[in-house]
């Protein structure tokens, strides 16, 4: 039985995202996507980065079970490690010394929205553990920006979102920021995307 999962989002967001990651990531090294989900971006992404070993992760064994499918049907068994059961939350996170001791960049895409904010603390605080000076955490999807919303479609999707799960919701792309200075990164940048996303590029120094 086919495992793959398939993501509307990923396949209209991968193009632009892929677009901005060839000026972020570094030439070589291992980076860590976090909440990979269907692995549709890391399949792409691996294809578009050779030289980069991309280790996709995900704490829902049904989207690991897809990653792992589309590493597969890719053709990438040899060059990809398995998906990762990594739950953010449960620090340190369990990454295999391959991976720790190569570790150039975090990628987080569409995870922030999704979980409580204790979720996004932990993205912070475990990247600036793991990260080595200069190499980036880059985090994409919808955020709010000085305590308001960017678009009118965006603030209805909070609104949909807190319905769901009171503990959901868009974070505010200020207070992401100024917990990173806290804990030790500098705020590169904060780059509009296609459909009212945002990508938050934070490095450290």
């Amino acid at each position: 039985m086919d495992q793959r999962l398939f993501f509307p989002a990923t396949e209209r967001n991968r193009e632009p995202i892929g677009d901005l990651l060839s000026q972020l990531l570094p030439t070589s090294g291992a980076v860590l996507e976090l909440a990979s989900g269907s692995g549709e971006h890391a399949v792409c992404f691996q294809k578009l980065f050779p030289n980069l070993l991309w280790q996709a992760s995900d704490p829902d064994p049904e989207h690991r079970a897809s990653i792992d499918a589309w590493i597969h049907h890719q053709g990438l068994s040899h060059v990809m490690p398995a998906a990762l059961n990594l739950d953010v939350e449960m620090r340190p996170w369990p990454l295999p010394q391959t991976i720790r001791g190569s570790l150039k960049a975090v990628v987080c895409i569409n995870l922030l929205h999704i979980s409580p904010a204790s979720c996004t603390d932990a993205v912070l605080a475990e990247s600036a553990v793991l990260l080595p000076s200069g190499a980036p955490l880059i985090i994409y999807g919808p955020f709010m920006r000085n305590g308001a919303h960017t678009s009118e479609s965006n603030a209805a999707f909070d609104q949909a979102l807190q319905q769901r799960n009171p503990q959901w919701g868009l974070r505010d792309v200020n207070t992401i920021t100024s917990r990173a200075t806290n804990i030790g990164f500098k705020t590169e940048d904060v780059i509009p995307m296609p459909a009212n996303n945002l990508t938050v590029v934070l490095r450290r120094p």
